[in-house]
C-alpha cells in the first residue's frame, strides 16, 4: 500500500473525538429541549386545570348576590362564654327513629316534634308515633320537600293543640289525638307584596287569639338555607296571624335571616334570631310601640337558632354553628367579601360548603339586659350536633337539631 492510499484509508476509518467545548454544546442542546418540553407540558397541564375555574369564573352565573355585611370582632370565649364540654353530657333519644326533630314541644310527659320527612310525631314510651303528615310522599330529599313539606316551629296552644310551622305549606293548627290539621296561613302566598317562602319558627299568644311567626325569605326555601345565610340580605320578616279575623299582616321587615322567635311574657313584644348579623332583636308586636324594634343581644359568639324559655326567667337560645375568639371564623371572614361567597357558590354544593364549617354546638341561657348566665358547649359535636333548640322541661334539656337523627337529653342538674 503506497503512502497516498493509506492516509487515506487511516482518514476514513478514524474516530470521531469528542471535545470538552463540543461535549458541552450537546449538553446544552439536550437540555433546552427538555426543558421546553417540561414547560410546555406543566403550561398544558396548568390550562387544563384551570380552564374549568375559567369556565366557572367567566361563564357560569352565581344562584346569589351577596351584600356586603360588617360585623363586630366576637365577644372572647372567656367568662359566661368560656369553652367547656357540658354538652357532651346529654344522652341522645330515639337515635336513627327521627330525622332532624327541628322543634319540640310537650304536653305533660309527651313530646312532639317535626322531621325532615315530613312528619308531626309523637315521642312516647320510647317509641315514635306519627301523629299528622302535612304534605304529601315522596319524602326524602331536598327536591321532596316543596310538596312533602318541612315542619320547623313547634308549640303547644291553649287549649291542647299543636301549632305547626311548615317551611313550606304554611302554618297549621294540629290536633294531637286525631291528628286532623287545619291549615291557617298557606305558604307561598304573596303577603305585603312579597311571597312566604321560608316560614321558619312561630308564637302563639296565651288566649290563642294572636299567632306570629317569621318568614326568613321572600327569595330563598328552606332547602337553600346555605344560600340564604351566604346572601345576607334584608328580605325576612315577621308576620301576625289574627285567629279571629284571619287577618295577616306583616309587624317588621327588613330582617336578615329571622329565625327563631319568642314572646315575651307581657306578650307585647316579641325576640327574633336574626342569624346572619348574630344578634337578637325585640319586635314590638303591641302596645305603644307597635311597630317598632330594638336589639336584646348584640354580637353573639354564634349564630342563634331557636329561643325557648328557661325556668329561671330567662331565654335558651340555640347557635349549632360559632365565632370562635380567639380563632377563625369563615361566616365572619367571608361576610365583607362577597366576591368570594359568589365564586364558592359556583364551585360547591351546599352539601360540599356544610362541611367547612366546624361542628361546634353552643347553647346559652340570656336574661334581660343581654346578660349571658351561662354557657354549653360541644366543641366538636360529638353528642349533640347541629342543635337548633334547647326546650327545657323538669329539670331536663331537650336539644333539637336540623339535622341529626335524634334529640338529646341533657339533666341540667349535671351542670
Amino acid at each position: 500500500m503506497n503512502e497516498t492510499a493509506g492516509l487515506r484509508f487511516r482518514r476514513q476509518h478514524r474516530h470521531d473525538v469528542i471535545t470538552d467545548r463540543l461535549a458541552e454544546h450537546v449538553h446544552k442542546g439536550k437540555g433546552t429541549y427538555s426543558g421546553r418540553v417540561f414547560r410546555a407540558s406543566l403550561l398544558s397541564v396548568g390550562a387544563f386545570l384551570l380552564l374549568p375555574l375559567l369556565v366557572v369564573l367567566l361563564v357560569l352565573e352565581s344562584p346569589i348576590h351577596p351584600d356586603v355585611l360588617v360585623l363586630k370582632e366576637p365577644p372572647p370565649m372567656a367568662g359566661c362564654w368560656e369553652a367547656n364540654a357540658k354538652l357532651r353530657l346529654a344522652h341522645r333519644l330515639y337515635e336513627d327513629a327521627l330525622a332532624g326533630p327541628e322543634s319540640v314541644a310537650n304536653i305533660g310527659d309527651v313530646f312532639y316534634s317535626g322531621t325532615a320527612d315530613g312528619r308531626i310525631v309523637k315521642l312516647i314510651g320510647g317509641r315514635v308515633h306519627t301523629v299528622a303528615r302535612l304534605g304529601k310522599p315522596p319524602c326524602g330529599s331536598a327536591e321532596d320537600e316543596v310538596t312533602c313539606g318541612r315542619p320547623l316551629g313547634i308549640r303547644v296552644g291553649p287549649n291542647g293543640t299543636l301549632f305547626v310551622a311548615d317551611a313550606y305549606l304554611g302554618v297549621f293548627e294540629v290536633n294531637p289525638t286525631t291528628g286532623e290539621s287545619t291549615r291557617l296561613v298557606s305558604g307561598g302566598q304573596v303577603v305585603g307584596g312579597r311571597k312566604l317562602l321560608f316560614i321558619n319558627d312561630l308564637a302563639v299568644t296565651q288566649d290563642g287569639k294572636k299567632l306570629y311567626f317569621t318568614s326568613s325569605s321572600s327569595r330563598w326555601q328552606r332547602r337553600d338555607y346555605l344560600h340564604l345565610i351566604m346572601e345576607a340580605t334584608a328580605d325576612g320578616r315577621v308576620l301576625e296571624y289574627d285567629a279571629e279575623s284571619g287577618e295577616l299582616s306583616v309587624v317588621m321587615d327588613n330582617l336578615r335571616f329571622p329565625n327563631g322567635i319568642q314572646l315575651l311574657p307581657d306578650e307585647e313584644s316579641v325576640l327574633v334570631a336574626e342569624t346572619t348579623m348574630a344578634r337578637i332583636r325585640r319586635v314590638h308586636v303591641a302596645g305603644l310601640n307597635k311597630g317598632g324594634m330594638d336589639t336584646f343581644m348584640d354580637n353573639l359568639p354564634g349564630f342563634p337558632d331557636n329561643i325557648r324559655p328557661s325556668s329561671s326567667g330567662g331565654y335558651w337560645v340555640a347557635m349549632s354553628a360559632v365565632r370562635p375568639n380567639p380563632g377563625f371564623s369563615m361566616l365572619d371572614f367571608l361576610s365583607q367579601r362577597p366576591w368570594i361567597k359568589k365564586f364558592l357558590l359556583k364551585l360547591l354544593s351546599q352539601d360540599a360548603m356544610m362541611k367547612l364549617v366546624p361542628r361546634y354546638s353552643l347553647v346559652a341561657e340570656l336574661h334581660d339586659g343581654g346578660i349571658c348566665s351561662r354557657s354549653l358547649h360541644d366543641p366538636d359535636g360529638s353528642v349533640a350536633a347541629y342543635v337548633s333548640e334547647a326546650h327545657e322541661h323538669d329539670g331536663s334539656l331537650y336539644l333539637g337539631s336540623f339535622r341529626s337523627p335524634y334529640l338529646a337529653k341533657l339533666d341540667l342538674s349535671l351542670v
